[in-house]
Order: structure tokens, then C-alpha cells, then sequence
């Protein structure tokens, strides 16, 4: 048997990308697509993971990503981030994706996933993070 997670109430983490869904972002269902989504959350984890670590980076792994909610045309979508665990050349970000439906009333919780980033130097090879 398999136990999901209770769904939290509220966003936790950084705010890292703020972004209005438009049309061009829809599926034939009329929904946002799924990759787009990914797509914003990656952007937001690798801003995060750069600033954390000083250093270019590159995503190597999303794990347990479980879509909730559907993202719609017109909704602000807001991906919160926060860090799960550091490694000597990588960083796993949880990413919370929320988002407010037509810009108004409370946060809805539509997605999230655990994405991890190994840093890089200047010819693209992984490099130690150096510890804050």
C-alpha cells in the first residue's frame, strides 16, 4: 500500500520565479503542459543551486515529481525552493511549484519534486561545492 504525503497548506522555501501561464503554454486538453512546468521549476532550482554554490550548474536527477493540480491559462505560478541536502559536487533542491488562480485568492499547491544539481566549472566539469 502506498501512503501519499499530506499536501502542505502553505508555501515553504525561497521564492525563486514568479511567471503568469499563458496560452501558448497549453495542451490540447487546454491545460498548461506538464513540460512547461518542469521547465519553470528547473529554472527557479538552478537559480537557487547557482547562488548556493557560486558556480554554473547543470540538473542531473528530478526525483518524485507528482503533478496535483492542473495549471491553468492565466494563473501566476510561483516555484518556491528550498535546500533538501548538499553533496561534495551536487545539491538536491525540494521545488514547490503553487500557484493562484487568475492572479487572486490563496495558494494552490500543484506540484513538486526533488531536483538535483552538480556544480560546474568553466570547461563543464563537475567541481567540489566549497562550504559557505
Amino acid at each position: 500500500m502506498v501512503t501519499e504525503k499530506p499536501q502542505p497548506e502553505t508555501p515553504s522555501g525561497e521564492l525563486s520565479l514568479r511567471v503568469l501561464a499563458m496560452p501558448a503554454d497549453t495542451n490540447p486538453a487546454g491545460f498548461i503542459f506538464g513540460g512547461w512546468a518542469v521547465g519553470q521549476m528547473d529554472m527557479a532550482g538552478a537559480m537557487h543551486a547557482a547562488s548556493h554554490t557560486g558556480t554554473r550548474v547543470a540538473t542531473i536527477a528530478i526525483d518524485g515529481m507528482k503533478f496535483h493540480k492542473p495549471v491553468h491559462v492565466g494563473d501566476e505560478v510561483s516555484c518556491y525552493t528550498s535546500v533538501q541536502r548538499i553533496g561534495r559536487t551536487s545539491i538536491a533542491l525540494l521545488i514547490q511549484m503553487w500557484v493562484r488562480r487568475a492572479r487572486h485568492g490563496d495558494p494552490v499547491h500543484v506540484t513538486d519534486g526533488v531536483f538535483t544539481y552538480v556544480a560546474l566549472d568553466d570547461k563543464g566539469q563537475p567541481v567540489e561545492i566549497r562550504k559557505a
